[in-house]
């Protein structure tokens, strides 16, 4: 789906520009608007917008949906900071002080505040933060601008570093987003900004529009466009109140009633492969004595490393595998062997991540496995594989999801369960078909 940001710098009261707007709108097939100083005053009736439902909001922060969607919820945690449930993925739509340096840092402390309350679930900060994030982003006559300094760039660059956030239009060949003369002085700034985690920022595409400050104008901002990897069910659907319903749920016994994971579990007689590099090659250089088999399916891996001795348990949601029962204590080695790539979205493989991390003891490691992107893509284009959120369905008729991971996505979901990448990773077997990353837990 598409989203936009924008600030609108209070002229959607207008007539003549919501007509442009509008035809704006449809000329990006944008699904999700997300504005900025809408209107004023702050408080009248929400504007109507052609083609779209208000989601909610104020003059400040509004958002409207393409018609064709269902209205996903939104709150007002701060009032500079909307937040939108999209799914999976939470929209923070923010506009931060326009004049004061020392405002702005202390919103930024508090909207880092409410990131951390959301443990690890993916969002995106998108809208207008009053703030050029480097000296080179805000000018002033072609000099660096004083509009902001240490006070309110520290806060948000500890932003940045804590929630591993991407700043996505802060390439080298980056473009303000508001160019405007001010005193016979030109003013130049990149202000309107989408931070994007670490894992999630390879997946979305990103571009600064600069026609809705130019031509057919109606706003002086430019727009952020971005595709997210998002998919989101027709406005039908929330006749039956169940649009958006299947947000991520922690891990449980009971399967996720639309997406049924348990029905790509292969049948073995023999162990995999994985497990062969766990007894052959982990157990002997760490001198590892207890393996969990994290989602471990049918168990043929559980029965292998016990029958060479290790002490070893398999743990699986579906009830159907008959190991549902959590453990009560703590492994040398937990293993996640063809779990991330047939979990639907980024939000609920972190969650997976972080169950498993609560059974390695400190110090211990997690062997991580999934199916590689080459693997993947290479046959969701041969079946023809529909798509869905960042991955496909190999079946929608069975509810089985799968999508490609890479190492390096591996490595950055796990860190958001508190995982480092290990030293050694130069003990796996490469192999085409798997992405395959060794995680340590601090002690």
């Amino acid at each position: 789906m598409r989203l936009a940001s924008v600030n609108l710098n209070k002229r959607l009261g207008n007539p003549a520009v919501r007509a442009a707007a509008s035809t704006w709108l449809e000329q990006h097939g944008v699904d999700l608007l997300i504005t900025q100083e809408a209107w004023k005053p702050v408080d009248r009736p929400a504007v109507e917008l052609a083609g779209f439902r208000a989601v909610g909001g104020d003059g400040n922060l509004h958002a409207w949906m393409a018609e064709r969607w269902g209205k996903p919820s939104q709150s007002r945690p701060e009032a500079f900071v909307q937040r939108i449930e999209l799914d999976w993925m939470l929209i923070f739509n923010t506009y931060l002080s326009a004049y004061s340096p020392a405002e702005r840092g202390l919103q930024l402390t508090r909207l880092n505040e409410l990131l951390a309350s959301e443990k690890g679930r993916p969002s995106l900060v998108c809208g207008d933060f009053n703030l050029a994030p480097r000296p080179c982003d805000g000018l002033t006559a072609g000099r660096t601008s004083t509009f902001n300094n240490a006070t309110d760039r520290a806060p948000f660059r500890t932003l940045l570093t804590e929630h591993r956030f991407v700043d996505t239009t802060a390439g080298s060949e980056f473009s303000y987003t508001v160019e405007r003369t001010v005193r016979d002085q030109l003013v130049q700034f990149r202000c309107d900004l989408a931070l994007a985690p670490d894992h999630l920022a390879p997946e979305l595409y990103v571009a600064v529009d600069h026609t809705p400050r130019s031509g057919n104008a109606f706003t002086d901002h430019s727009a952020v466009i971005l595709d997210l990897p998002v998919s989101v069910r027709p406005a039908a659907a929330e006749e039956a109140d169940t649009l958006f319903a299947f947000l991520p749920q922690p891990i449980v016994p009971e399967p996720v009633s639309e997406y049924q994971p348990h029905k790509t579990a292969m049948s073995r007689r023999a162990e995999s492969r994985y497990a062969r590099t766990v007894v052959e090659v982990l157990c002997p250089r760490f001198g590892l004595k207890s393996v969990l088999d994290h989602g471990c399916g049918r168990g043929s891996d559980v029965s292998f490393y016990r029958g060479v001795g290790l002490d070893a348990d398999g743990w699986d949601p579906h009830p159907g595998f008959g190991t549902t029962a959590q453990p009560d204590r703590q492994y040398d080695l937990v293993t996640s062997i063809f779990v991330l790539n047939v979990l639907p979205d980024p939000w609920q493989r972190i969650q997976a991540l972080q169950h498993a991390a609560r059974f390695i003891k400190p110090d211990g490691y997690l062997l991580a496995v999934a199916r590689s992107p080459a693997e993947i893509d290479t046959r969701a284009a041969a079946a023809n594989w529909p798509v869905h959120h960042d991955g496909y369905w190999s079946s929608a008729a069975k509810g089985t999801f799968q999508k490609g991971v890479s190492v390096e996505e591996i490595i950055a979901l796990a860190r958001r369960a508190g995982l480092v990448p290990a030293d050694e990773q130069s003990l796996l077997s490469p192999s085409p078909h798997s992405a395959q990353a060794l995680l340590r837990k601090p002690g």
